[in-house]
């Protein structure tokens, strides 16, 4: 079956679908069916019959034959394609860490298999670089009514190892370390790190740089609130206010 894996990203490519809705019309995890694509997993034969019969494909072809895109298209006259649709832009799949599901993180972040059946967001970031996104649980990262509030998605570029020492303090970080999951502002000197909530009545945490197992860095926020638009608009209409009476008596 070495030729199934390619066959189906191949009809996935046609019908532009992506892996969570192709896995769903035929009942499965995403990851299940990221597993068939790579050649990890074979499928049953009750799940190689359902693909072939929805695509009008013969089994043999599906299963022998490396399908081309001209070939995908004879099967069945719904699976179309033109230059256009062949540009379109597929967006990453994006992991998300949740709060029902971070204890199971914290055990198997390193197994591709599990996070490839976590829950996940498509957005329009570089392919090239690995994300995870994060849902906020806490009011650790919150001060004077501002920053961030438990519901609230934090997406975090992934950090090499050997670039930890290298980010600037006060950049807004996800580290995985020990047992925990921490989302503050880190803090780098020597062989530690300091990570510090914008919260004042929370104690800074710090850790041995070689307890870091994950560390990712806060690129994108998404607010589960709408943002108060007429933020700091008084103070500064204020300002604005002092400066025309001091223009005024400067004149006078």
């Amino acid at each position: 079956m070495s030729c199934f894996g390619k066959n189906i990203r191949k009809i996935r490519s046609v019908k532009t679908l992506s892996q969570q809705a192709m896995a769903d019309l035929f009942d499965l995890k995403r990851g299940t069916l990221g597993a068939y694509e790579e050649g990890r997993s074979e499928p049953k034969i009750d799940t190689i019959i359902k693909i072939a019969n929805h695509f009008s494909i013969p089994i043999g072809d599906l299963l022998t034959k490396e399908l081309t895109v001209n070939s995908l298209l004879k099967f069945k006259s719904d699976l179309t394609l033109n230059q256009e649709l062949s540009k379109r832009k597929q967006f990453p799949d994006i992991p998300l860490i949740t709060e029902k599901n971070t204890q199971d993180y914290l055990q198997h972040h390193s197994k591709e298999a599990f996070t490839n059946d976590l829950p996940f967001l498509q957005l329009p970031v570089n392919p090239e670089k690995t994300f995870r996104a994060y849902t906020v649980t806490s009011l650790e990262m919150s001060s004077n009514d501002k920053g961030l509030f438990p519901k609230d998605i934090v997406v975090g570029e992934l950090v090499p190892k050997e670039v930890y020492k290298k980010l600037n303090n006060g950049h807004l970080v996800l580290a995985v370390v020990n047992d925990e999951l921490v989302l503050r502002r880190g803090y780098f000197s020597g062989t530690t790190v300091t990570l510090r909530a914008d919260h004042k009545n929370i104690d800074d945490k710090e850790f041995e740089i070689k307890e870091v197992k994950e560390l990712w860095r806060i690129r994108y926020v998404f607010y589960h609130r709408i943002p108060e638009l007429a933020d700091g608009l008084e103070e500064k209409m204020a300002m604005l206010e002092a400066q025309m009476i001091k223009i005024k008596n400067s004149i006078h």
